[in-house]
């Protein structure tokens, strides 16, 4: 088992390699930055995920973490100096009164195959079962994670270790913005610039609508403050639908310039679809959808995309696909019981 005692963040992975060079550590902060998205980039070219990480959007993420202390909950893996890989674990009270145990291990494809992510994979479930030691145990528990259907290494260790497909997401494109539909609001009903005493209001209104989908959670202060510093938070794009002073619904459409430049596109985003009960079924979602249309395209893009569970309650696939978008990727959960 690889060691290096002169580091006092060493961790000690009974499951590792025997790989000379190869040393797992703690996180160090923010000098990790450059070096975790250098993995997240890679993999994901490796994995045909197509998203761009930035050291300003890692750093948005790890300064609101919950219910994850970074410095215990994460592992490091080293080759010779250089980190190869990394993971953390968090966990999640569900709305439902459920705990899943999250996780994610991801490494450079280079050093896949050889038994460094699995260990790093069972490092965090012993770390979450830690975790866990010190919650109530007459609820639902679970481990939980996730993979696209192009992260073959990834999926394959997850079978392997007994993790099970749970539920499904779809990622779709809308490959043009042509042929949008011109589509009335509900009546007293009007969509208004989001400014910044408006963004609270806004972001508790989605929770709240968010609350009936699958798996939900509350949504916590500090996702509310990442948001917000996020690179690509853009609200000029938002089209959140008001009736007096109650939001009924929202699109926070946003552009990933950084994503568009990468893989040479111009796509922008209709996300954090949401109507609240009062409003369903009224048109306002597919009315807000296609005014979303005209604003990505106002601002020069050519598709739109989004990511919606199969299985949404709302019929929010078949609304979407009547709109246009088409299902290009899918995305799995898998769990596997704690105790």
């Amino acid at each position: 088992m690889p060691t290096n005692k002169g580091s006092n963040d060493l961790i000690v992975v009974p499951d590792s390699p025997a790989i000379s060079g190869l040393i797992f550590r703690r996180f160090r902060g923010e000098a990790d930055y450059p070096a975790m998205v250098t993995v997240v980039n890679e993999s994901n070219k490796a994995d045909q995920i197509d998203h761009t990480e930035s050291v300003k959007d890692i750093a948005a993420t790890y300064r609101h973490l919950v219910d994850c202390d970074p410095h215990e909950d994460m592992i490091f893996a080293e080759m010779k100096g250089d980190v190869i890989g990394f993971g953390r674990v968090w966990w999640i009270r569900k709305s439902d009164g459920a705990r899943s145990y999250v996780h994610f291990a991801l490494l450079l494809p280079g050093w896949r195959g050889k038994g460094i992510r699995r260990a790093m994979l069972r490092h965090n479930g012993h770390r979450l079962q830690k975790i866990a030691a010190d919650h109530p145990k007459g609820e639902p528990r679970f481990f939980e994670t996730w993979a696209a259907d192009t992260e073959t290494d990834w999926e394959s260790l997850l079978v392997a270790e007994g993790y099970k497909p749970v539920r499904y997401t779809f990622e779709m494109v809308r490959p043009n913005l042509e042929n949008i539909p011109d589509l009335p609001l509900p009546e007293g009903v009007e969509v208004r610039a989001a400014k910044p005493e408006h963004y609270r209001k806004i972001w508790a209104a989605a929770g709240e609508a968010f609350q009936d989908h699958w798996g939900a959670s509350e949504w916590r202060d500090e996702r509310f403050k990442e948001w917000q510093e996020k690179s690509y938070f853009n609200p000029e794009l938002f089209q959140v639908a008001w009736d007096g002073d109650e939001v009924a619904g929202m699109v926070l459409n946003y552009i990933s310039e950084k994503e568009n430049s990468e893989y040479n596109r111009k796509r922008g985003y209709t996300e954090e679809i949401s109507v609240r009960r009062p409003w369903r079924r009224k048109g306002l979602a597919r009315a807000l959808i296609a005014r979303s249309f005209k604003v990505l395209k106002e601002h020069g893009m050519t598709e739109a995309a989004l990511a919606v569970d199969a299985e949404n309650v709302s019929g929010a696939l078949k609304l979407y696909e009547n709109m246009g978008f088409r299902t290009v990727k899918r995305h799995t959960t898998y769990r596997k019981p704690l105790d």
